[in-house]
């Protein structure tokens, strides 16, 4: 029984790998090694005080007044 835990440790050692040697693994090798992830604001981004503004001007909707004054309170 002895004999079968020292193979098991033996192989178990032969797997055991270090951090660096992990991090080396999971990096990409070539010129592609960087993807950039992150948060950008769009172009078209409109505060919620201005979107009613924005909206009519927009659909071309400008006339209809007393829709925007109600669109405006329904956005605060």
């Amino acid at each position: 029984m002895d004999g079968a835990v020292d193979t098991l440790v033996d192989e178990m050692s032969a797997v055991t790998m270090t951090v660096q040697e992990v991090r080396m693994a999971q990096r990409a090798k070539g010129p592609a090694t960087v993807l950039a992830i992150g948060t950008v604001t769009p172009d078209n981004c409109v505060y919620q005080s201005d979107y009613a503004d924005y909206y009519f001007r927009v659909t071309k909707s400008e006339h209809l007044l007393h829709l925007k004054e109600k669109f405006k309170r329904m956005c605060k």
